[in-house]
């Protein structure tokens, strides 16, 4: 072995063994264990959130696979819909075009070949961490096998009347022209405004106070065109009297009724409120209980469009479609169309006052610009038959979550589920698999033939396929079971089907998980004709943030690239990497001192195994992660002690008893043996639980403190003992070439590169045959190899060398130096150890004699520490310089005199016994006793050192 460790010189070449070897596929004889990879986006590099789920994913598969499971790992990645193709669209507009220069066919050809580029990058990253996945099964949610599973399933679902059509209200981002779902929308708060306008009531209609007209509230004034009814509360006194009477529309005069609804607030503005059902989601509710108009002011040509062809939204006032916008506001933006309403109900007299309000502002999460409520046909899927036997299956427990409060998230959201809008106006994605006649009629079939068949249509008909395309989540609510071949019913579907985990985020419950269950137990039956679950154990676990709690994003400038740990990067690099993008030159400067600040000299090369022990020593349950690079630092000294120690045993490995020589094992050997067998025991125990970091902290309890720091330097008191039978020395070195042995197959799921390196060495040396350590099998405790005896004598023995250690670092002695120590009050017990353990104790702890003492006789003058009940005494001559320390007195005799001087003195005077409060008193009093008791100690120990 090199004298250091180099990751790189080892990763490569192992991961590129392990996969053409096929090590990754399928080959268990036990029972399968499946878990299908969270599909990253093709939107560029994995970041950290991917490290570590990748990270604790590979623990369960590596962990699976070595203990027989017939393990798989299905990778692959997601064509990202909304996101990938915002990234493409910016690429082409850096260029001077866009997808409409291009046209459809043209653009998604730039997007294949994103799709390539992007891809194939994310591969080779996902190898990069070490990932043993399945790699020739590989799938991407638009691959032909993938497009046939989504055109069955919503075929499917569409005929068992679960999918529909309808003109709704929807979330609309007016940037990118698509309709999105409200887990896509993120509400900002911010001051905004409220305006009170009159609304003229007619025909001689007048309010309780005499006035002929109604003030109104509202936040949207631009709106007022959509206008169809003028609401109150039926219990608001001022207004009863009104109800079933008209007002006059602003600035148009169009007649709208007064209307009496419990949504409106008696507080809220003035209590009458304009309701615009094609433009508000509230006022879409109140629209349907009173059967008013639904007027779209912004849907530019949607009337005469067929229903198959997308136009652009942009939040524009139309051209008076409905005879209701005046012309001067045609084709204003909505903001500026707003400016130009209120002057002009200013002008009119009609504005009564605009006041200050706190609102509530709903933004596209990806395009940042503010959503507009917006009347529109699109497809859904009815999902309140689809919730409950999801529910059912968490409920009984045939689907758990870890953590298991997640499963009230779970159950919040599914219980008032609203139907999913699964229609988007893109261009990248699933086609929806309808198409339209002339008339404006759907026809929903697996192709255009298979419509044209079951429904009797004729070559003449003329069909045009609908141009939106479907939610990304709902292609890879699929995922579990259409990479396995679905709809065919496959040999691979029926072997690893229900998977056994999902590792997931807990910020994707709604968007994946709960939508995988649906589509999942809808679509696939077991044999006995009951709903299949997609998976039986979900795991969500925490964001990853940075050190200082911040989420990562590029916003912030505080993203760090998994790679970029794993290989190291310089400052300069680092700086441009997290400035680089549209930011505003003020703001990359704060990104740039912060990076210098926290990175003085870049990233180093910390490999892959510090990272993965670091994501797994993090990965408590449910909770974010504070990523902090000192962890990874610290663990990739944890590879650097690994690696020394294993070359320590392959030096003293030879005739260890390898070809059956007589082996005796001394205590030490005993004693890490035992402690052997708990580590197994725990650390499978937390890899069941998915205590991902109590099974690292416990490996690095064992391999550090247990077998690096005390077992390796026990071992040396038994080697270099020639007064010692040869099967003593052969037993240690039998024990540290099983020890690490079996001590690299539990670090293995962790840190798979380092264990394989060391493994193919140490196990010639052990006499275990195999070509690589990922399918051995998983180390099972052995109840008989557990000796108490051996670990309490050897905890006794820790905790004197410890102690004596500890007096030597405090008095700085020189490790050169021998010291002698003196025992009082030694048990029977004690006294077997000591005499037991001479040499050994000796040779730790550097000692040129033990003495027990009598109770009669007298110590030198020492320093005392405990060992249980047993004094442990260290000879002070050993350990001092008589005149320095002397020095030393007398300074701090000095000190106390002064003290006992000061407070006699005070105490002493009358004005202070008299006025002073009795607790002062006796608390300087209690002072000056510890003084002087502290004064007379230092005395006598400076007499008799005096005396040495």
């Amino acid at each position: 072995m090199d004298k250091t460790y180099q990751p790189h010189t080892i990763e490569a070449s192992w991961y590129k063994t392990w996969e053409s070897e096929g090590y990754f596929s399928p080959q268990g004889t036990g029972d399968s264990y499946t878990i299908m990879i969270p599909p990253p986006n093709i939107t560029g590099s994995l970041h950290m959130g991917h490290g570590f789920n990748n990270a604790i994913i590979d623990v369960l598969i590596r962990f699976h696979r070595m203990q027989g499971h017939n393990t798989m790992w299905q990778p692959g990645t997601d064509h990202a819909g909304i996101a990938a193709q915002m990234l493409v669209e910016r690429q082409l507009e850096s260029i001077g075009y866009n997808r409409h220069n291009l046209g459809r066919e043209k653009f998604l050809q730039e997007m294949w070949e994103w799709e390539d580029r992007s891809g194939g990058n994310i591969s080779r990253q996902i190898r990069r961490l070490g990932s043993s996945v399945h790699w020739t099964c590989e799938r991407f949610t638009m691959d032909n096998g993938f497009s046939k599973a989504v055109k069955e399933a919503f075929v499917r679902l569409h005929q068992d009347g679960l999918i529909y059509r309808s003109k709704r209200l929807v979330n609309w981002d007016t940037k990118l022209h698509t309709a999105i779902s409200d887990l896509e929308v993120e509400n900002h708060y911010e001051k905004g405004f409220l305006w009170k306008l009159k609304y003229s009531l007619t025909d001689g209609a007048k309010t309780a106070e005499g006035k002929d007209y109604l003030i109104v509230a509202t936040t949207r004034p631009e709106t007022m065109f959509g206008d169809a009814a003028v609401a109150v509360n039926q219990t608001d006194e001022r207004y009863k009297t009104l109800i079933g009477k008209f007002v006059e529309l602003p600035l148009i005069g169009r007649r709208i009724p007064v209307i009496a609804d419990d949504y409106c607030d008696h507080e809220f503005g003035t209590g009458c409120v304009k309701i615009t059902p094609a433009h508000d989601f509230n006022d879409y509710e109140v629209g349907k209980r009173h059967n008013l108009p639904l007027l779209n002011i912004f849907d530019k040509n949607a009337a005469i469009l067929p229903a198959c062809q997308v136009f652009n939204i942009d939040g524009t006032l139309n051209e008076n479609i409905h005879g209701n916008i005046p012309a001067e506001y045609a084709g204003l933006d909505r903001f500026e169309a707003r400016k130009q309403i209120v002057a002009a109900l200013d002008a009119a007299g009609i504005l009564i006052s605009v006041d200050t309000h706190d609102l509530k502002l709903p933004q596209g999460d990806r395009s940042g610009t503010v959503i507009e409520p917006w009347l529109t046909d699109q497809w859904y899927v009815s999902t309140q038959v689809l919730a409950k036997p999801a529910i059912e299956a968490v409920e009984d427990g045939r689907i758990q979550f870890i953590p298991k409060q997640y499963e009230n998230m779970y159950f919040a959201w599914m219980r008032n589920i609203q139907d999913w809008c699964i229609s988007r106006q893109l261009w990248w994605g699933h086609r929806i698999p309808a198409w339209y006649d002339a008339s404006g009629k759907a026809y929903v079939g697996r192709d255009e033939a298979e419509v044209r068949a079951n429904n009797n249509l004729s070559a003449n008909t003329a069909l045009q396929q609908d141009s939106d395309v479907l939610d990304t989540w709902f292609s890879s609510s699929l995922w579990t079971f259409s990479t396995l071949g679905w709809p065919e019913q496959t040999n691979a579907l029926k072997t690893f089907h229900p998977t056994n985990v999902l590792v997931s985020g807990f910020d994707i419950i709604f968007f994946w998980v709960a939508r995988m269950i649906m589509l999942t137990m809808h679509l696939l039956k077991n044999d006995d004709g009951t709903p299949q679950i997609p998976f039986k154990t979900v795991y969500m676990h925490g964001l990853v943030r940075d050190s200082h709690g911040e989420k990562m994003s590029k916003s912030k400038g505080n993203v760090l690239d998994p790679l970029d740990i794993i290989d190291g990067i310089d400052l300069e690099t680092l700086i441009q990497k997290r400035t680089s993008g549209l930011m505003q030159p003020k703001f990359a400067q704060k990104i740039e001192k912060q990076t210098r600040n926290e990175f003085t000299n870049g990233i180093a090369s910390y490999g892959t195994d510090a990272l993965r022990f670091t994501f797994c020593s993090l990965a408590s349950t449910g909770r974010d992660i504070k990523f902090n690079m000192s962890r990874v630092e610290g663990y990739r000294n944890f590879c650097n002690k690994i690696w020394n120690a294993a070359r320590y045993v392959l030096y003293q490995g030879e005739d260890c008893g390898q070809n059956g020589e007589e082996v005796a094992l001394s205590l030490s050997d005993r004693w890490i043996m035992s402690q052997l067998q708990r580590t197994i025991t725990e650390v499978t125990c937390q890899i069941d639980r998915f205590r991902f970091d109590l099974a690292a902290q416990t490996l690095y309890e064992f391999i550090w403190n247990q077998y690096c720091d005390w077992n390796l330097e026990l071992s040396k008191s038994v080697l270099c003992n020639k007064n010692l039978p040869i099967q003593f020395q052969r037993g240690t070195r039998y024990t540290l070439v099983r020890v690490l042995e079996i001590m690299l197959r539990l670090a293995h799921p962790f840190m798979p590169f380092i264990t394989e390196e060391i493994w193919q060495r140490i196990a010639l040396l052990a006499g275990i045959q195999g070509k690589t350590i990922m399918l051995q099998p998983w180390p099972i405790a052995d109840e008989t190899c557990i000796d108490k005896t051996a670990e309490s004598d050897i905890e006794w023995l820790k905790t004197l060398i410890t102690s004596t250690r500890n007096i030597r670092a405090k008095r700085h002695v020189s490790s050169g130096k021998f010291m002698a120590i003196f025992v009082k009050n030694a048990s029977t017990e004690d006294q077997r150890r000591l005499t037991e353990n001479d040499a050994l104790l000796k040779k730790l702890a550097k000692l040129e004699s033990i003495t027990v003492l009598t109770a009669v006789a007298e110590a030198p003058l020492s320093l005392i520490t405990l060992v249980g009940q047993m004094e442990v005494l260290v000879k002070v001559a050993d350990l001092i310089d008589n005149g320095s320390e002397l020095d030393r007195l007398n300074k701090k005799i000095a000190h106390f005199q002064g003290i006992v001087q000061r407070m006699d003195s005070k105490l002493s005077k009358i004005a202070f016994l008299n006025n002073a409060p009795d607790v002062v008193i006796n608390k300087e009093r209690a002072k000056l006793a510890e003084a002087e008791q502290a004064l007379s100690r230092l005395i006598e120990q400076y007499a008799r050192i005096s005396t040495l």
